[in-house]
């Protein structure tokens, strides 16, 4: 078989991946422990239950417009006005099969062959690859050691004549760091100044502990929408915990958000109308589900830097937000991906090397998950790597003895 050289090229996702291995251990009836997934325990909010039932009970399942259903786009409009406080049209938004896709078609619409995107480490797995795949060139600005936050003088310090794009991720996946109003408000005037587009991945937005916000770059320039540098991507997926829906959308000018439809109708036609119903039904209904979500997630992940407290040598930084914290696994290995699949053999507790985000000697370990899977989930780690811990384990029925320590 032959196949592309750009196909070839494109690294397979490892949370993916990770939740393959996983499913076939627990097919085989291991006990696995999850901390690897961003996805959340909860139901989708019954508004969009009743929302998405209401346009499947019609019969009336159709094409949609590429760029999406009016009434969606227009719940858009309303959110960013009253979160970002922002007016936009329905013309300045593009409703896509989530904010991953939105993105994608974004880079294809703005990124020409050797452009280069700035990514800012810890990044999203998916980012440098997207970027190769249409074609451009990531350069990634890492932070100081033992920081999530570079300065913006090392993203300066990566500016060049090829730069198209800065990519911010805020609340950060993986890290959970929230980037201050500081940086934001520098990145914007950095970006305006140059024409570099400054494109914000909002998906954790709302998703914040001990009363933090995450910035919002349009308080940083004074251009309307239509002249602004700044591109915003947010969707319902991590908001409302609805990751199966795929539904996310992107703000930006007509004339990006015309070409954007354009790529997307030869590649996808349309986002499902039963799947933009229940969005709709979301955005439009109580929100509560996201406070909800939120409080959950704070509880848990104070109970996850609780147990991390407990081991000997890890360092971590509390994340201010999202579903994930990065600590810092290097008194133990420097490299994570052979860490992460010793975990998973030794105490079947899934985890997602720090070197696919740019963090090598890292793991990333999500608390979007139950209290109790928390918990098992850091003891089982305790136990196969910290010397300090007891010898001997219980994994489901069976007792496991360290003999490699």
């Amino acid at each position: 078989m032959s196949i592309s050289k750009l196909a070839a090229s494109i690294t397979e996702s490892p949370t993916l991946k990770l939740n393959e291995a996983a499913a076939k251990l627990r097919e085989r009836g291991e006990a696995v422990v999850h901390l690897g997934a961003g996805e959340p325990k909860n139901k989708a909010p019954i508004s969009a239950i009743l929302s998405a039932a209401a346009k499947l009970n019609t019969g009336d399942i159709k094409y949609t417009p590429t760029d999406g259903i009016g009434s969606l786009k227009k719940a858009v409009v309303r959110y960013t006005e009253e979160n970002y406080d922002r007016m936009v049209s329905t013309d300045n938004v593009i409703i896509s099969q989530g904010a991953k896709q939105a993105l994608f078609a974004l880079l294809y619409t703005l990124i020409n062959p050797q452009d280069e995107v700035i990514v800012l480490a810890p990044y999203w797995v998916s980012y440098p690859e997207m970027i190769r795949m249409v074609y451009g060139v990531p350069v990634i600005v890492k932070p100081d050691d033992g920081r999530f936050i570079p300065s913006i003088k090392d993203i300066k310090e990566a500016v060049s004549s090829y730069t198209k794009m800065i990519i911010v991720n805020s609340p950060n996946n993986p890290s959970g760091a929230i980037y201050p109003d500081s940086l934001i408000a520098e990145l914007v005037e950095l970006c305006e100044a140059k024409g570099i587009y400054l494109v914000m991945d909002d998906i954790y937005q709302k998703l914040v502990f001990e009363g933090k916000k995450s910035p919002i770059a349009y308080q940083f320039t004074k251009k309307d929408i239509e002249s602004t540098k700044v591109i915003t991507i947010n969707g319902i997926s991590k908001l409302y915990g609805m990751t199966g829906f795929r539904v996310g959308w992107v703000v930006a000018s007509k004339e990006i958000v015309e070409v954007m439809a354009n790529v997307q109708g030869q590649i996808s036609s349309c986002t499902s109308v039963l799947l933009q119903a229940g969005a709709e039904g979301a955005l439009n209904g109580l929100q509560s589900a996201v406070e909800s979500l939120r409080l959950t997630l704070e509880n848990n992940r104070n109970v996850m830097i609780q147990e991390l407290k407990s081991f000997t040598g890890i360092k971590l930084i509390p994340p201010d937000g999202t579903y994930y914290c990065l600590p810092d696994f290097r008194a133990y290995s420097n490299d994570s991906v052979a860490l992460s699949d010793f975990l998973l053999k030794k105490a079947l507790v899934v985890t997602v090397p720090g070197r696919e985000f740019g963090m090598e000697g890292h793991l990333r370990i999500s608390y979007a998950t139950t209290v109790k899977d928390v918990k098992t989930g850091i003891e089982r780690i305790k136990w196969a790597l910290d010397p300090n811990s007891p010898n001997e384990i219980y994994i489901g029925e069976r007792k496991l003895v360290r003999d490699w320590l």
